[in-house]
């Protein structure tokens, strides 16, 4: 619950904040800062392997309650984020700058302020480097108060950086760069410092137990496959609809970004508060409780992001239209095609932490890595024929249908999960909902014209059909009946 009072509050702020930044820097500069602060991104996938093993070991320490192994993971993840953090500024000024200066269509004249813009990026990304293991104990040590607090301020820090460049009299690409660099330092301070307060057993002691480094490493080795599928069908789709495209489509893609991360962390906050349960299950031995827990938990991220994604897709324009004084072309159609990519990755997320759980991720990140780093040729084959920009987004949907049903086998053979319960409990009643929800609004969108009577009408539309489908065919008897319970105990 806190979280989701944290999500309101940055959901108001981020969208004003994208549409200052967006009017304020023009579409061809928004375009710029997406594109080449991604490259960086894309030598991040090593420190994301090693954030997933960081997470998972500490998560397990503190489900066996073993306190020295607390601090020996701790102190080795912090040791190995900073070797992490040197490779990325090796690649980075290496093979991210050749591609840079070789690859990217940036326009001449905006070329400095461009290097500029990559030069902070890489800094940026050191510091977000290293406050991975902070953040991983917060998750762990299930610190959703605190998570909240630290987020609120980011947000908040982001808002009045947004305000500064409307009045900044400097390049304003490179003031918004330089600013954010300076909220990402202060972010990371207090993350460090609220650690070091809170958790006695968080202190960086010299490591010698190479053995557990080893595992860890070795860990997050299987892990860089999911991590570079990450990498490519985020900033590698980015950077192919720079090529092919140029910056303007990166700027529609960037908007849409914006909003599907929102819309996201409605699932994501439910899912930062069962992830360390789900590890934590495994590690007591508690099978049955886990095997609930990860079905009901992918049946309700679903339905949470469904809620917020279904008026979403039917008012697009309209909402665009009202938010931003102009829409990038390709905008509208980006938006409702990342937000089907969502909710199917929203059902994975249980299978995902079961993996990590098992510490058997060998052969999970080798087919599901295999399978989503396809997206990233096929895109490539699709653009290079002719299609339009958004065919990689479709590419997209495909290629994570497939990964889903692969997770589903491998979790089956590492846990023995059970398929067929997980079909029948989670994607039997999602495919309903889904169809069910969808008659009312679609058969009004064709009825009426004006957009404010439009709008609001769907938006109810859609909230109706969908709690209604939810309430009927989503849940089971035992659900609806202790959802009723609820309701009747706080009438009376």
């Amino acid at each position: 619950m806190i979280l989701y009072i944290r999500m309101f509050f940055i959901l108001l702020i981020s969208l004003y904040t994208s549409r200052v930044v967006l009017d304020t820097l023009g579409a061809e500069d928004y375009g710029i800062y997406n594109v080449v602060g991604g490259i960086i991104v894309m030598f991040g996938f090593i420190n994301n392997a090693m954030s997933s093993a960081t997470s998972r070991f500490i998560t397990i320490a503190i489900g066996n309650n073993d306190a020295e192994l607390i601090t020996k993971v701790f102190s080795s993840s912090i040791l190995i984020h900073i070797i992490i953090a040197l490779i990325v500024v090796l690649l980075g000024e290496t093979v991210g700058l050749w591609f840079f200066s070789e690859k990217l269509q940036i326009p001449e004249i905006r070329k400095e302020a461009a290097m500029w813009v990559y030069q902070f990026a890489i800094v940026s990304s050191i510091i977000m480097i290293i406050s991975i293991p902070y953040n991983a104990v917060l998750v762990a040590y299930e610190k959703m108060s605190a998570l909240a607090y630290i987020s609120i301020i980011d947000a908040v820090l982001r808002l009045m950086v947004s305000f500064a460049i409307t009045v900044a009299p400097w390049d304003k690409l490179i003031t918004y760069s330089v600013l954010l660099l300076f909220v990402q330092l202060l972010i990371r301070i207090i993350y460090g410092l609220y650690c070091t307060k809170n958790f006695q057993l968080i202190r960086y002691k010299r490591v010698s137990d190479k053995k557990l480094c080893y595992k860890m490493i070795s860990f997050a080795s299987w892990s860089l496959f999911g991590c570079m599928a990450n990498v490519c069908y985020t900033q590698g789709l980015n950077v192919l609809l720079n090529i092919f495209w140029g910056p303007v489509v990166n700027a529609a893609r960037g908007i849409a970004v914006q909003v599907q991360s929102v819309v996201n962390n409605f699932a994501s906050n439910f899912q930062t508060a069962v992830n360390p349960q789900i590890i934590k299950y495994f590690a007591q031995k508690e099978m049955t409780a886990m095997f609930n827990l990860m079905c009901t938990s992918s049946k309700f991220s679903f339905y949470l992001l469904f809620m917020i994604s279904l008026p979403i897709i039917f008012t697009t324009d309209i909402l665009l239209s009202w938010w931003l004084k102009d829409v990038p072309d390709y905008t509208v159609i980006f938006l409702r095609l990342m937000l089907v990519t969502t909710l199917i990755d929203s059902v994975s997320n249980s299978l995902m932490r079961a993996a990590d759980a098992t510490g058997k991720i060998k052969k999970y990140h080798i087919i599901v890595g295999g399978i989503l780093i396809l997206i990233l040729p096929i895109s490539y084959v699709c653009l290079a024929l002719g299609f339009q920009p958004y065919c990689v987004f479709i590419v997209h949907i495909i290629f994570c249908t497939i990964a889903l049903v692969a997770r589903l086998r491998i979790i089956k053979s590492l846990i023995g999960f059970p398929v067929l319960d997980f079909l029948h409990k989670v994607i039997v009643p999602i495919g309903k909902v889904v169809v069910f929800s969808v008659i009312l609004p679609l058969v009004l969108s064709f009825q009426i014209y004006d957009s404010v009577l439009r709008f609001f009408i769907i938006v109810v539309a859609c909230l109706f059909s969908g709690a209604s489908s939810i309430f009927l065919f989503g849940l089971t008897n035992n659900e609806r009946k202790r959802i009723l319970r609820r309701i009747f105990h706080k009438l009376n």
